[in-house]
């Protein structure tokens, strides 16, 4: 097994098609057919369900997928370190960031003032297996270690004119025949409030979905529904004219974890971040409580 055979694997896991794969390897598709054959024999697995002219990725295929892109991916990243290392930029930092993605600029901006040398890669969008020497998310990711960085009440924010805003503190059970604005599915918050719901028993009326907090809250300002706001990622989303409300039932809180690799030995550099994004996590949490 070679890594042009990974790379051919790849590509034609990507179209499904033999034809449409080997127009972008640039080869025959006969030599394309016989190198899938090839590396199904040496796994000694069929990765392709096959129906005439048509094939299929099948369960054998999807889970060597994951473990090829995650390969592939890492030797690219290999290959761009190297570079880095003959123009004299040793330390590149891949990143992957779920959640808090509004604090990045600050926090960069301030391990960079420290360390001004360090390159990062940024990840904050994919369904992809990738390498990364740090995660920022809201669930323990497989094959990691992880500590926790912070825990947050989850409010509701609801605009000044609205006549919930008398309130201090309300129960989602209550709130059924409300208009939500919510962050689109797959997002870790969206996550989090669905499974919320699953606790009150009924399904939100969501009349807007969005991917930016911002856009949530300019939605929100203007009159047009009711949101769920982190209390302390998405603390500069927290300002007027939004009320923000208690939710006194389920309890509504979610943890924020820091992921690396199990078994890394970290670098100096590595080192050096993970003891800043512990500090810079504590310090959100001390500015939330107003210290």
């Amino acid at each position: 097994m070679d890594l042009l055979q990974l790379r051919y694997f790849q590509v034609t896991a990507k179209h499904e098609n033999i034809t449409h794969a080997a127009n972008e390897l640039l080869i025959s598709q006969p030599a394309l057919s016989k190198m899938i054959r090839k590396l199904e024999t040496e796994l000694d697995i069929k990765l392709f369900d096959r129906k005439g002219k048509n094939i299929f990725l099948n369960t054998a295929g999807e889970k060597f997928l994951k473990w090829v892109n995650l390969s592939l991916y890492a030797l690219e990243q290999g290959v761009s370190e190297m570079k880095d290392i003959k123009n004299g930029q040793m330390d590149t930092i891949t990143l992957y960031v779920t959640v808090g993605s509004m604090l990045l600029p600050k926090l960069l901006q301030q391990f960079r003032t420290k360390f001004p040398k360090t390159r990062f890669n940024l990840t904050q969008h994919t369904n992809k297996s990738i390498s990364y020497n740090f995660a920022i998310t809201s669930e323990p990711l497989e094959g990691n270690e992880h500590i926790v960085l912070l825990e947050e009440e989850i409010l509701l924010g609801v605009p000044i004119s609205h006549p919930l805003s008398h309130l201090d503190s309300v129960s989602l059970k209550d709130l059924e025949k409300e208009k939500f604005i919510s962050l689109t599915s797959g997002k870790p918050l969206r996550h989090t409030t669905n499974k919320l719901f699953e606790q009150v028993h009924y399904e939100p009326d969501i009349i807007f979905e969005s991917d930016d907090p911002a856009t949530v809250r300019g939605l929100i300002q203007e009159g047009l529904g009711i949101s769920f706001i982190p209390s302390i990622l998405w603390k500069n989303v927290r300002q007027d004219p939004l009320k923000l409300l208690h939710i006194s039932e389920p309890e509504c809180k979610r943890t924020i974890y820091l992921c690396y690799p199990s078994g890394h030995s970290f670098t100096n550099v590595e080192k050096s971040l993970f003891d800043f994004l512990v500090g810079f996590f504590e310090e959100q949490i001390s500015e939330s409580q107003g210290h």
